[in-house]
């Protein structure tokens, strides 16, 4: 019984240890007393996911990353075709499309490594593409030609076709040599330098102070006008109701002459008394004033003898 758990037991390491399993997203290599194993045509062997067999303790596997992966890049500085700075914030999309050109060129599969090496290229294709074109051209491009280009420049080496709108050949400069294919590359941002972007908000700034106070020199100008429209109706009105005024009271007046006239051709005397108690009314209504006049003043004639006066002159 022991000797048939000690066999079962040697079974199942040897089964664990001849055996593999690539994961779902990744692809391996075989090493073989640490060399790459390769097939007949001297390529290195790639394993899909799945289950495989191996040599045990003489073969091991490497695994690599078969997923898409993204690589952010720092923004950096540009210079476009008419001589000025951009600052230009990018990302790419890359996955290996052949693994073991991947594996040897990043030194067994190195994510770090690789990336390194697509930044350098990306930037110098970057730099070359945005130098064929002027700002406007790049702030315009909704069609992604200028991002196009720079991703099939890294797949096959360079941008330029022939005039049959024929790829170029892929030379050694393309990230296929490094077993690197360039999925998609993108523009976040495209901003100013700080400097020019600070000389372009202050001109801005210039030009919405200057528009400011030409309106309110404009506002300044229309209030001065409805203001003195409006002091011109106030005057014109006021000058319309001193006019009616001066009308009403020397209509008044005229009634009143008339009316004294009248009273005077009908009756003097009574209209000498009537002038009479008009003054003594406007001469004593202030207790504070003092007349001193001579008892025979003519003035008080009417005080002096009432019944005489006012029968002398009829009275009704």
């Amino acid at each position: 019984m022991r000797k048939i758990f000690v066999f079962v037991s040697v079974i199942l390491i040897v089964f664990y240890t001849s055996t593999f399993i690539v994961e779902e997203g990744q692809r391996g290599i075989m090493m073989r007393f640490g060399k790459v194993l390769r097939n007949n045509n001297n390529q290195p062997l790639v394993y899909t996911p799945g289950l495989h067999f191996k040599i045990p303790f003489l073969e091991s596997v490497k695994s690599l990353d078969a997923r898409i992966q993204t690589m952010d890049n720092q923004a950096d500085r540009f210079v476009t075709k008419e001589q000025k700075d951009l600052i230009v914030d990018s990302y790419i999309k890359w996955s290996v499309s052949d693994f073991s050109r991947y594996y040897l060129a990043t030194g067994g599969g190195d994510i770090a490594q690789a990336e390194i090496l697509l930044k350098r290229k990306f930037s110098d294709r970057l730099r070359s593409e945005i130098g064929r074109l002027d700002v406007q051209e790049i702030v315009n491009d909704f069609s992604g030609r200028l991002t196009t280009d720079v991703r099939d420049s890294l797949n096959t080496g360079s941008a330029d076709q022939d005039n049959l709108g024929v790829i170029l050949p892929i030379n050694q400069n393309s990230m296929a040599e490094l077993g690197i294919q360039v999925i998609d590359v993108r523009i976040k941002q495209i901003n100013l330098p700080t400097e020019v972007s600070d000389a372009i908000y202050a001109r801005m700034r210039a030009e919405r102070e200057s528009v400011a106070r030409s309106q309110r020199a404009r506002g300044a100008e229309e209030a001065a006008i409805v203001r003195a429209q409006a002091d011109y109706e106030v005057e014109h009105t006021l000058a319309e109701a001193r006019r009616e005024a001066l009308i009403t009271r020397g209509e008044g007046d005229a009634e009143v002459a008339q009316l004294f006239s009248s009273i005077f051709s009908q009756d003097p005397d009574f209209y000498v008394f009537l002038r009479s108690l008009r003054a003594y009314d406007n001469s004593f209504n202030s207790t504070e004033d003092i007349i001193i006049l001579n008892p025979d003043s003519n003035f008080l004639r009417f005080m002096q003898n009432p019944v005489t006066d006012l029968g002398q002159h009829k009275v009704k």
